[in-house]
């Protein structure tokens, strides 16, 4: 396992006054074509953070935006998030919180709303649970920094799709690249996130912030602005037929 010290979100913007925010944007790309965009910021607060990410892809097949707001603690706990996305003319809103204190059995409420129907799904409560919609840069930033929080064990990704699941994550490391970022090299550390079966490569830079990623959905990357991994990860990659992908698919009937 390599030796480097990464810090959390929190961290990272309480080092300096300067630093009361963090942002990232990227290419959404397949195959290495630009299919769209992403981004994210992250503003530090008294209670911890918010953050809010965008996301905006249109191809044929795929026509799909979504908007989030997410509110985090110190520790890169979940407190709320509000998600909106169209996807192919269809609007799906996604609500999430914990319980209150004063149920009896502690956890999270997820709240899909699709196609007219809405479906609230419980789940069970985990202290590092990242809430994981599809091309969002900024719930794999917060991945990152969960993982350094927790050496890369007890991760969950919370899934709006359908009626909702939370999910354990299998946090890998593999050995450093080497890359560019705006025309300077950078080292570049590499791990790979198994969710439910499906693998998603992450490259991030030495203060934790991602810089690459490479997608389940097939031939699908996020790459930030003006970063370059050296040699690609996927060289060569052959043209594939189009993807159909969804933040939060209708709940089911």
């Amino acid at each position: 396992m390599r030796n480097f010290v990464l810090l959390s979100f929190a961290a990272v913007l309480a080092l300096a006054p300067a630093a009361s925010a963090q942002s990232g944007s990227f290419t959404i790309a397949q195959h290495g074509k630009p299919v769209g965009t992403a981004s994210f910021n992250f503003t530090a607060g008294p209670a911890g953070y918010d953050s809010a990410a965008q996301v905006s892809i249109k191809m044929d097949g795929l026509d799909y935006t979504l908007s989030k707001s997410e509110r985090l603690s110190p520790a890169d706990r979940l407190r709320h998030v509000q998600l909106s996305a169209i996807v192919n003319d269809s609007a799906v809103t996604v609500t999430a919180a914990p319980r209150p204190k004063t149920d009896a059995t502690p956890g999270l409420l997820l709240n899909i709303t699709a196609n007219g129907n809405t479906t609230t799904t419980p789940l069970p409560a985990h202290p590092a649970a990242v809430f994981l919609p599809d091309f969002d840069p900024g719930a794999l930033e917060t991945l990152l920094a969960l993982g350094v929080a927790r050496n890369n064990r007890d991760l969950w990704a919370i899934i709006p799709k359908k009626a909702g699941s939370i999910e354990p994550i299998q946090l890998t490391t593999y050995a450093d690249e080497q890359g560019t970022l705006d025309g300077k090299p950078i080292v570049v550390h590499h791990l790979v996130a198994t969710i439910a079966g499906s693998a998603t490569d992450l490259f991030s830079g030495p203060e934790n912030q991602l810089l690459q990623a490479e997608l389940p959905q097939k031939g699908f990357a996020l790459v930030r602005k003006d970063f370059v991994l050296t040699p690609p990860a996927k060289p060569g990659a052959p043209p594939a037929e189009p993807t159909q992908a969804t933040p939060a698919a209708p709940p089911a009937q």
